[in-house]
């Protein structure tokens, strides 16, 4: 008999298999098998009377996948449990023990944080139990999120029509809504620069007005630009240089907050597209000799390395590099990184991104090679520069130049093609020489206002701010677009960035959020529900009680909310409708934005929106010779013309323009018939709300 193995991944089966070998079955669950029923009071799913029970079943898609695990289960001489090392992946195995009926005080969870033959070698000498601890801050996440979840967006799609709301995301989007209305009310203040351009051994270079009268510069007028800029005419004095040595020290290796902003920012990705290709590099490629994990887990919010990783590292960059090259092992968490795992590190150093290039997508080398870098580049020894400051005086007002030359690449090494610092040499000058400058600008500026979230800028905000978790960034970012409270597009048509836009139904609904939920919609409030899961999953503190705190500061709230909150009327389109009589409004259903009666549902008319920009059927002149009728002249989806029958669907007669007859081909009409099927499905679901 064979010891069964589950996890979440199919990939990763397919790696851990080869490593354990035919001992071994490794089979996937293919993630979650089961959640929260949507049944009970208000189909939470949760016993909030009987201490917040949660209620499970079973999903749909895992009833089959479920099945097959018992029937392997039983005959297998033991069970493991290998999914993820996180809450969520200890939380799965739960569920999974208690679905095939494990002993829950067995020894038959496995954990490793990088899919290396030695790790997962390793992890089955030390299976351990079931935290059930980190099981509860899973569960207790999920049971906040499902109260919140459906309560809140019940009363916002009753009373202002917004599709959801949640503890995280409305907190997400409450940063971008203010950070819009920062931006609407700013007042931008004038301001002036004096600016000198220099010209010496064919090397030019630039000085600004830093000091009068030994004072900070501030000129906040015209005229008094002009008034410094006319004292200004004669010759420059150097009367002070500066020649400093800056050291600018290596990035720590990456968390998962971090990766998702460099990754935007270096390589453009997504967050969500970042960890999904994480994601793939984590469970393994196949780079020549079966399947590899390349990277350590990426859902980790620890700078800490492994002594076996630091050791290959420093090795390598001495045989590499040189010895001037190796630098310190520095680790630095943040006070609330659960440190549970280490860093996002390739797994093993030999797999050189160069070597192993022709395994990988392009996006899967350009994401390993970042991670590869950065991990690398973390332990090696500083940059140096040299850098230089010189101020060029005339009368009263000081100028200064700054120059800074790279002395000594360190860590720049290896990372420096993600880096974007360059040289800025000035000529050799000596002090007491007087120059004429070539060019003195006085340039007027006005004050910015704060700059619009880009991605990589949202989730350092809300790492900086403690609220969600790195395993969580992607999704929030992803849900707050699609719920439509959101747009990331450029700022205009020459910008390269795309940064966060909130649509009107987005400000509505923070505003609604703001005026009658303020005190648990808020930075502070999460970041300490975060610190109270953080301490659930240590064993601390008690998930009922928290849960049971929450339920006692929320109810109110909302009993209040549906009260007071008004109800926004659908828009009128301004006709009757053909049917009732009654006003025709704007609704929005699952299927985007249509028209229907005011009097609904006594009333069940609907239409769709008529597309302006969709080419209208222009009569042809010619007739069907199938049944008589005229025939219009159409537009395909392809950008094409052809004469269709004016009688369909009755008809399906179709001819080119020069009366050649077009015959549907029979998987084409098996197609169009299923759409028709969904479309009239569709319609009588939108009819039903």
């Amino acid at each position: 008999m064979k010891k069964l193995v589950i996890v979440e991944s199919p990939s990763k089966s397919k790696t851990i298999q080869k490593y354990l070998g035919p001992d071994y079955s490794v089979v996937s669950s293919k993630g979650h098998i089961r959640d929260l029923a949507i049944k009970g009071k208000d189909g939470l799913g949760v016993d909030i009377a009987d201490g917040f029970k949660p209620i499970y079943e079973i999903s749909k898609d895992k009833k089959d996948v479920v099945k097959d695990l018992r029937r392997q289960a039983e005959k297998a001489s033991e069970v493991y449990l290998a999914t993820d090392p996180d809450r969520e992946g200890e939380a799965i195995s739960w569920h999974l023990a208690d679905e095939l009926g494990l002993d829950e005080n067995s020894a038959d969870r496995v954990t490793f944080h990088e899919i290396t033959a030695n790790a997962v070698r390793e992890a089955f000498q030390h299976p351990r139990m079931i935290d059930m601890d980190l099981v509860h801050s899973q569960e207790t996440r999920r049971i906040l999120d499902r109260i919140i979840g459906f309560k809140l967006s019940k009363l916002l799609n009753n009373k202002i029509k917004s599709k959801s709301a949640g503890r995280v995301q409305s907190v997400a989007l409450k940063l971008i809504v203010e950070r819009e209305k920062e931006i609407e009310a700013f007042i931008p203040k004038e301001y002036w620069t004096i600016d000198a351009s220099f010209l010496k051994n064919d090397i030019r270079f630039e000085a600004s007005l830093s000091a009068i009268n030994k004072e900070k510069a501030e000129i906040h007028d015209e005229g008094a630009a002009r008034r410094i800029y006319n004292d200004c005419q004669g010759l420059f004095e150097v009367t002070e240089i500066k020649e400093t040595e800056r050291k600018r020290a290596s990035f720590r290796p990456f968390i998962t907050s971090t990766l998702q902003q460099e990754a935007s920012t270096k390589l453009g990705f997504s967050a969500k597209r970042t960890m999904s290709i994480a994601q793939r590099l984590y469970e393994g490629v196949d780079i020549g000799n079966g399947e590899e994990g390349l990277i350590t887990y990426m859902r980790t919010d620890s700078t800490r390395l492994s002594d076996v990783y630091v050791r290959a590292a420093q090795a390598k960059i001495i045989n590499e590099y040189g010895k001037e090259y190796l630098g310190f092992y520095r680790v630095s968490n943040d006070a609330g990184a659960q440190d549970a795992h280490e860093a996002i590190r390739p797994t093993n150093l030999n797999n050189d991104p160069e070597k192993i290039r022709e395994y990988l997508s392009p996006e899967q080398y350009r994401l390993y090679k970042l991670i590869y870098a950065r991990a690398l580049a973390s332990l090696m020894a500083p940059a140096k520069y040299s850098s230089l400051s010189v101020t060029l005086s005339q009368d009263i007002y000081d100028f200064t130049a700054n120059g800074s030359r790279q002395v000594f690449d360190g860590w720049l090494k290896v990372y420096g093609a993600y880096d974007s610092s360059k040289d800025v040499i000035l000529p050799e000058l000596v002090q007491g020489e007087k120059l004429a400058a070539e060019e003195l600008k006085a340039n007027q500026h006005f004050t910015e206002p704060p700059a619009r979230y880009t991605e990589a800028r949202l989730i350092k905000q809300m790492e900086e701010e403690g609220i969600g978790r790195p395993s969580t960034y992607a999704m929030i970012i992803d849900t707050i677009q699609q719920r439509g409270y959101c747009e990331l597009k450029k700022n205009s048509a020459s910008s390269k960035t795309k940064v966060f836009f909130p649509t009107e139904q987005g400000k509505l609904t923070s505003e609604k959020l703001d005026e009658f939920f303020s005190s648990i919609i808020n930075v502070k409030y999460t970041a300490e529900m975060e610190s109270e899961l953080d301490d659930i999953a240590e064993g601390t503190a008690d998930e009922t009680a928290v849960l049971q705190n929450f339920w006692n500061r929320f109810t109110p709230l909302l009993d209040h909310a549906y009260e007071n909150m008004e109800k926004i009327q659908p828009e009128k389109v301004g006709e009757t409708c053909p049917e009732c009589g009654g006003e025709l409004v704007y609704r929005t259903g699952k299927y985007g934005k249509f028209i229907s009666c005011m009097n609904f549902p006594t009333c069940r008319y609907t239409r769709q929106i008529e597309d302006k920009t969709k080419e209208k059927p222009e009569p042809s002149g010619k007739f069907c010779p199938e049944c008589g009728a005229e025939l219009l002249k159409r537009k395909s989806r392809y950008g094409t013309y052809f004469l269709g029958c004016s009688n369909f669907p009755e008809c399906r007669h179709m001819e080119t323009l020069e009366g050649e007859k077009i015959t549907a081909k029979a998987s084409a009409g098996k197609k169009s018939a299923g759409r028709r099927k969904t479309t009239a499905r569709r319609t009588s679901r939108r009819k039903a709300q």
